[in-house]
């Protein structure tokens, strides 16, 4: 059953809704990561440490959806702006504006942050992550990411 944008509320995370967002998270990528789960609650919900935000889309008590951030300054040299570290709903929920509402309500979060820039990474070839942040106006940054194999 597809959960109804009207219907949705976009709020902070709470302790209860861990298992929700671990069992969101699992059937997405097909591991379950009940410990990065909770430490991410707790660096990013729990303490409510500013301006570290995650976010969850209720609707009818069940969660559809979740969404992580915080606002990170002069990292790579540039001014703060606010970075999405995780955007995540249930398969059975997408089109049906979740993902639109969490990333709107995450960038509110950043703007009355003081920041007006967001950006996030991720793989280049998960063309539905893509899709996703390409519909949602965001482009190619000036940023570009290297890496080296540490074996």
């Amino acid at each position: 059953m597809q959960a109804q944008s009207a219907d949705l509320l976009v709020r902070p995370v709470r302790a209860r809704d861990l298992d929700s967002i671990i069992a969101i998270d699992a059937q997405i990528t097909g591991i379950e990561k009940a410990e990065y789960w909770q430490e991410r609650f707790h660096r990013y919900g729990e303490r409510k440490r500013q301006p570290c935000f995650f976010l969850v889309a209720e609707c009818d008590g069940g969660i559809d959806g979740f969404i992580i951030g915080e606002v990170r300054d002069w990292e790579f040299g540039t001014p703060a702006c606010g970075w999405v570290f995780g955007i995540s709903v249930r398969p059975e929920a997408r089109l049906s504006g979740i993902g639109t509402r969490l990333l709107d309500a995450l960038c509110n979060c950043f703007k009355n942050a003081g920041v007006s820039k967001v950006r996030t990474l991720l793989v280049f070839d998960d063309m539905l992550v893509m899709t996703f942040y390409r519909s949602q106006g965001m482009m190619a940054a000036p940023i570009i990411t290297l890496e080296r194999n540490l074996e």
